[in-house]
């Protein structure tokens, strides 16, 4: 009999002790990086002692950052350390299966279904314990969106572009051609990927992105395709790259447009035979993968300046989504201040249910450079400073009000009258006065507007601050604060 049947294997391929200590062979790690989802062995002290590379993309930890920390600082569960499973799995001697949320390395917080499971010495006690933990954000989310006739994924528009992305992602998901996803930053590109992922039979696979502008190029050839032992000077141990840790699944390269020339015939070479070739390695590693790609520059005009090359271009532009800047997309600006107002109240425990006539009008014609996500933090800052249910002009962020007259465009109907976000928003007395008129190019200068709104209704109200603020619907005291503000002087 072997030391190592004598020591007792069990059915996982773990051996549970050798001198006394947990342990694991060697060539087991290999075969639990081969299993799509997320495995973790952990010690009877509760320490990490293995995690495979599907546990690394979830948690963001790599197996070096992970061995020999708690599991609480690793797997980071809502139930450590108060309702640890493991105690129940050490009390009843048998498997435990909860629901619960984990915070990976980046902050994120990913329901998960976790499994725990006893490894048993050969005397019968505990040596150890299997964790297996299984994504469940898909499933919420089809849970939560059900019924939803106005989004996909993480994604909501009514616009006509953004309802055809959504049409056709569903049919193009079930394929494994490259996507090329463009559009301006902040438009959802990375949403538009993981959507994609979620819909494809590789969903239960891992989802990998990499930034190609975020590191240099000598650190992400090996942070693509990975690299042996010795390859350079410390590389103490082999790192598998983003592309095995992407196997069976998708991986997501944003900012393509930012990848040196040199790896970009690696890339190329990985497109035509899926066959990576590790730094210091003389063998290549075959690999199942699909590549999404993003990015906001012009590649066909880096073409041109031979910045990029042509046949990587068409490889990777099989097909192509644009994401549609948040100016052209309409009411969609709408559906957008309304969710995330509903969000952010939810989050911030507020009862903030919308916007104020002026507040929406300015916002709904504001260009939004940053897009989505510039909206987004817009909204997020109104609900924080927002002390009442109506945000107001002065909640929203000074920046906005400095932004040069062209950062503000024209309505289609200057005198059209102005939505609520919010249905369930109390109606405003009394009639809204014309905004004021175009600005020359086309633009409007929010301060020029407001200014000539109180002048108007102060017309309108023969000089009566009362009648005026009623005209406004506003308050007196709002009406008085901005005529000073604005100088406007009324006998």
């Amino acid at each position: 009999m072997s030391d190592r049947t004598a020591q007792g294997v069990s059915a996982t391929g773990v051996s549970p002790m050798v001198n006394g200590m947990f342990a694991m062979p060697v060539e087991a790690g290999p075969l639990l990086d081969t299993i799509p989802f997320p495995l973790a062995i952990i010690s009877p002290e509760r320490k990490v002692l293995f995690i495979n590379e599907a546990a690394q993309v979830l948690t963001g930890f790599s197996l070096e950052e992970a061995r020999g920390l708690h599991c609480m600082y690793v797997m980071r569960s809502s139930l450590c350390p108060d309702k640890c499973p493991l105690a129940k799995v050490e009390d009843t001697d048998s498997a435990v299966c909860v629901d619960a949320n984990i915070v990976n390395k980046d902050r994120k917080k990913i329901p998960v279904r976790a499994n725990f499971a006893p490894v048993h010495a050969p005397d019968g006690s505990i040596a150890g314990y299997v964790e297996a933990l299984e994504d469940i954000r898909i499933l919420q989310e089809l849970e939560i969106k059900q019924g939803w006739s106005y989004g996909f994924g993480d994604m909501i528009g009514h616009s006509h572009e953004m309802e055809r992305i959504f049409q056709m992602v569903p049919g193009i998901a079930q394929t494994d051609s490259s996507v090329l996803v463009t559009g301006e930053t902040g438009t959802g590109k990375d949403l538009l990927a993981e959507a994609i992922h979620n819909a494809s039979t590789r969903a239960k696979g891992p989802f990998v992105k990499v930034n190609c502008g975020a590191l240099p190029e000598t650190l992400l050839e090996s942070e693509l395709f990975g690299h042996s032992k010795g390859a350079f000077t410390g590389a103490t141990e082999s790192k598998p790259g983003r592309f095995r840790m992407a196997h069976n699944g998708t991986l997501f390269l944003t900012e393509i447009g930012d990848l040196p020339l040199s790896l970009q015939v690696k890339l190329l070479t990985f497109l035509d035979d899926k066959v990576i070739h590790p730094l210091g390695s003389t063998k290549g590693v075959n690999v199942d993968v699909r590549i999404v790609a993003a990015t906001h520059r012009d590649l066909r005009q880096m073409v041109r300046e031979g910045k990029f090359r042509e046949d990587l271009l068409y490889r990777l532009n099989v097909v192509r989504f644009h994401m549609p800047p948040l100016r052209e997309r309409g009411e969609d600006i709408n559906l957008f201040l309304n969710h995330f107002v509903h969000v952010f109240s939810e989050e911030f425990g507020k009862k903030v249910t919308g916007f104020s006539q002026d507040a929406l009008y300015f916002l709904e014609h504001y260009t939004f450079p940053g897009n989505v996500r510039e909206l987004r933090n817009v909204v997020e800052y109104c609900v924080n400073v927002c002390g009442q249910e109506t945000i107001e002009v002065e909640h929203l962020p000074r920046y906005l009000m400095e932004q040069p007259a062209s950062s503000v465009v024209a309505a289609p109907s200057m005198s059209a009258p102005v939505r609520d976000v919010q249905t369930s928003m109390p109606p405003v007395s009394g009639a809204m006065p014309p905004p004021a008129q175009a600005a020359p190019g086309g633009a409007v200068n929010w301060a020029d507007m407001e200014r000539k709104m109180i002048l108007d209704a102060l017309l309108q109200a023969r000089g009566r601050k009362n009648k005026a603020a009623e005209i406004l619907g506003w308050a007196r005291s709002t009406l008085w604060r901005k005529m000073k503000f604005y100088e406007i002087e009324s006998s």
